[in-house]
């Protein structure tokens, strides 16, 4: 596929643009920032494409084609591209840019005949942080229904909502959202043994965390997915980033919270069950045997 991903310079987009290429797909990064390196330091197979995504002009256009750059335009769309966490900006500024800036990328890939759409969603929407609300329950899922807790948690929470409804009109097209827990490169992994001695420094997420590389894998596995429809999925690694078992972190942090089902020595509390049953992931890095490498 020839596949546009908005957001393709950041910290998962250009892990997400080396992955889609070594896997046989061109790619499109359209952003606002050059890559690391700057465009000449993309893989053969990907380019770069300056646009500003408030612009909805600018990125229907981008998906279009520019010049004789992908002149009949693309394939697949992976959304990327937002304030990437709470606290990075003003509440207002935040979900203003990531509700618009996801509406246009819905509504361009709908105005372009793109019927495959991948999105970052967030672990934000289970109810993160948990210090503040515990789960209902863990490990958590897709079951219940979104908690936000803040102007960026909202704006993804809604915007699982507005792909529903961009599906509903039309039933042709697909929107995956992924629900990606902390975006993790293998040089951080030095810090997580200090974890350990502080539970409370990660409960915020459940001790969760995903191996930027393996995020990369599942937003290639979403495009790849033969579906339509609107759906979201959790993509955390399938361990947490803690040396203690899960269970004990849960009796010592969370005694009152239920836990469903036996839990594996150090598994995941962001439950991938869903992800690995329809869309065939499976982490395949795991900060443990990096750390010990």
């Amino acid at each position: 596929m020839h596949i546009a991903v908005t957001g393709g310079s950041g910290k998962l987009g250009r892990v997400v643009v080396a992955d889609l290429v070594a896997h046989g797909h061109t790619v499109v990064n359209l952003d606002q920032a050059p890559p690391p390196g700057g465009p000449g330091a993309l893989p053969e197979g990907a380019r770069f494409l300056r646009t500003d995504l408030a612009d909805h002009g600018q990125l229907l256009e981008a998906l279009l084609g520019v010049d004789e750059h992908h002149r009949h335009g693309v394939d697949a769309l992976v959304h990327l591209g937002a304030i990437p966490a709470p606290g990075l900006a003003t509440d207002a500024v935040t979900f203003q840019n990531n509700m618009m800036s996801t509406y246009s990328a819905f509504a361009a890939a709908r105005a372009a005949g793109v019927r495959n759409v991948v999105w970052a969603s967030s672990e934000t929407v289970l109810g993160l942080p948990f210090q503040e609300e515990p789960p209902p329950y863990a490990p958590v899922d897709e079951e219940y229904h979104p908690r936000p807790n803040s102007s960026y948690s909202l704006s993804k929470a809604l915007g699982e909502e507005m792909a529903v409804q961009f599906c509903r009109w039309d039933p042709e097209a697909k929107i995956i959202g992924l629900r990606f827990s902390n975006v993790m490169y293998p040089d951080q992994y030095a810090e997580f043994p200090d974890y350990d001695a502080d539970p409370g420094t990660r409960v915020w997420n459940l001790w969760g965390y995903i191996d930027a590389r393996d995020g990369a894998q599942a937003v290639r596995r979403a495009l790849e997915l033969q579906t339509t429809g609107a759906d979201v999925f959790i993509i955390a690694n399938a361990d947490t980033v803690m040396q203690r078992s899960s269970a004990e972190l849960m009796e010592q942090v969370f005694p009152d919270v239920e836990v469903r089902g036996e839990l594996g020595e150090h598994e995941t509390l962001l439950s991938i069950e869903k992800a690995r049953r329809v869309l065939g992931y499976e982490p395949q890095h795991s900060w443990r045997s990096s750390f010990t490498a």
